[in-house]
């Protein structure tokens, strides 16, 4: 049975009408098409649908026939408007509609329960609707170059990443914020945002915040409360009372001055009646560890993890631990003891000069944080971790793209930045087919691959702060997709 028909491959219309019934995959890019045939819309057995870089004023109300379509992809043509019957594509997990001319967008999106990653970037949008919110397992939104003077308000409990970069946003609600509470990655650069509410610090999964290039002159000292944030982006903003300099010595220096400025020390905050000190004097959160499966143990320049933490976590299917901001010069050996149920890790800010073989065995890993350490290479073990979804590598001391991570196709987010990286091969990284965010910023690049720019699954490309001379500094200041745009371009035919 044939699975997959490329336009650009010529066949006679009986072949081809033949070959329609058939298809799971329809690739009719970079074709002059004007109208869509309804013929397309008979594919019942149709998964993939990519009409990218056409002519497209509309699309027919027969689409919502395709029932069975996972991912539908109608960027970079001319549509001004949706049908309503997109609603009827329950089985769709991916929907790209940037680049087009759409000025609103159809509340029959609500009806779309699948959907997972949802791109309206570079279109018209004034408003975007809340039944957006009636969508429950979006992760990912891309708004980016649109005509937004409002922050959305989403309550969807599942979106991970919001991209709203190069609006017109002149305010944050609390009350808006307030409704992002799984939200990891949130771009806000190219606005016109004046300040920042003190809510933020409630964001507590927020690992990277990017506000360049806004109106924002001074920042709430409770943005350092926030627990896992990672990379704060803030060049462009017309700051007072925070030194240049300060500005420039990246997220961990701000953090540090923004905490200086709370006087009232959020740490003394009284744990309460589940907390039991054990004789080693090790405290150990029983509540945490029993109703939030939450092993930790951070913050107490601690050289070893106390025995007493393993012992209380034991058979409780722990699935977070935070060993963070210690001294650890080794991973901990009894951490395999987690292995069957383990899936957070943060081992940042210690003294890790290598990454011990036992890491390699929590099979059960998606999300790795080993940024500020001493590392320079990565046991080629790690390619068993086939749930690994995100690593964080920024500040250590590797000098080239770790090997095994081009082995790790579940990859998503990678964060290498503010190490000594001196190339990295984009053959390869085409590979990991689900990569939307490599940081890659302040490292040792002399150029850039044009090749870079075929890696289209990036949503987050940061190469900010490297030797290199080309792409300069103002293409790569207009975002990731004029960047991947202009890679291309350099490509040579």
């Amino acid at each position: 049975m044939l699975s997959r028909l490329d336009t650009h491959n010529h066949s006679t219309p009986n072949k081809l009408m033949f070959h329609l019934m058939c298809l799971f995959v329809f690739d009719g890019s970079h074709n002059q098409l004007k109208t869509l045939p309804v013929e397309v819309c008979l594919m019942k057995n149709l998964r993939s649908l990519t009409l990218r870089e056409n002519l497209l004023e509309s699309i027919p109300e027969e689409l919502g026939r395709l029932e069975n379509l996972s991912e539908l992809d109608l960027s970079t043509n001319n549509l001004k408007d949706l049908p309503s019957s997109l609603g009827n594509l329950t089985c769709l997990q991916k929907l790209t509609l940037s680049q087009n001319k759409l000025s609103c967008l159809p509340g029959s999106l609500a009806q779309l329960k699948n959907v997972k990653m949802l791109d309206c970037s570079n279109n018209q949008l004034t408003d975007i609707p809340s039944s957006l919110s009636e969508m429950p397992v979006l992760e990912q939104l891309y708004l980016r170059h649109n005509k937004l003077c409002v922050f959305p308000k989403l309550t969807a409990p599942m979106l991970k990443e919001l991209y709203v970069g190069n609006n017109q946003i002149e305010q944050l609600d609390s009350e808006h914020l307030a409704c992002l509470t799984a939200i990891s990655l949130l771009e806000l650069r190219d606005n016109k945002i004046k300040s920042l509410p003190e809510q933020i610090s409630a964001l507590s999964s927020l690992t990277r915040l990017d506000l360049t290039n806004n109106d924002i002159s001074t920042l709430p000292a409770s943005l350092s409360l926030l627990p896992n944030i990672k990379v704060l982006l803030l060049e462009g903003n017309p700051m007072r009372g925070i030194r240049r300099d300060l500005l420039t010595k990246g997220t961990n220096e701000l953090l540090k001055y923004l905490r200086g400025r709370i006087k009232e020390d959020p740490e003394t905050a009284d744990e309460g009646p589940t907390a039991m000190t054990l004789p080693s004097q090790a405290g150990v959160n029983v509540h945490n560890i029993k109703a939030l499966r939450m092993l930790s143990y951070s913050e107490k320049q601690a050289s070893d993890i106390p025995d007493e933490l393993f012992d209380a976590a034991a058979d409780q299917g722990v699935t977070t631990v935070n060993f963070s901001k210690n001294h650890l010069t080794q991973v901990p050996s009894r951490l395999v003891e987690l292995q069957s149920s383990v899936s957070d890790l943060n081992l940042g800010f210690n003294r890790l000069t290598c990454c011990s073989v036992d890491i390699c065995k929590l099979l059960q890993l998606m999300h790795l944080d080993l940024g500020n350490n001493q590392l320079s290479d990565l046991p080629p073990e790690m390619k068993n971790l086939t749930k690994l979804r995100s690593i964080a590598l920024n500040y250590n001391r590797f000098k080239s793209f770790p090997e095994v991570l081009y082995q790790i196709m579940s990859l998503d987010t990678v964060l290498l930045s503010n190490n000594q990286v001196g190339g990295v091969d984009p053959s390869r990284l085409l590979k990991l087919v689900h990569l939307t965010t490599l940081d890659l910023s302040n490292n040792d690049l002399l150029n850039i691959p044009p090749e870079l720019g075929l890696c289209t699954t990036l949503r987050c490309l940061s190469l900010e702060g490297n030797p290199f001379r080309t792409p300069r500094a103002a293409i790569v200041a207009k975002g990731t997709d004029a960047l991947l745009e202009y890679l291309r371009s350099r490509i040579p035919s």
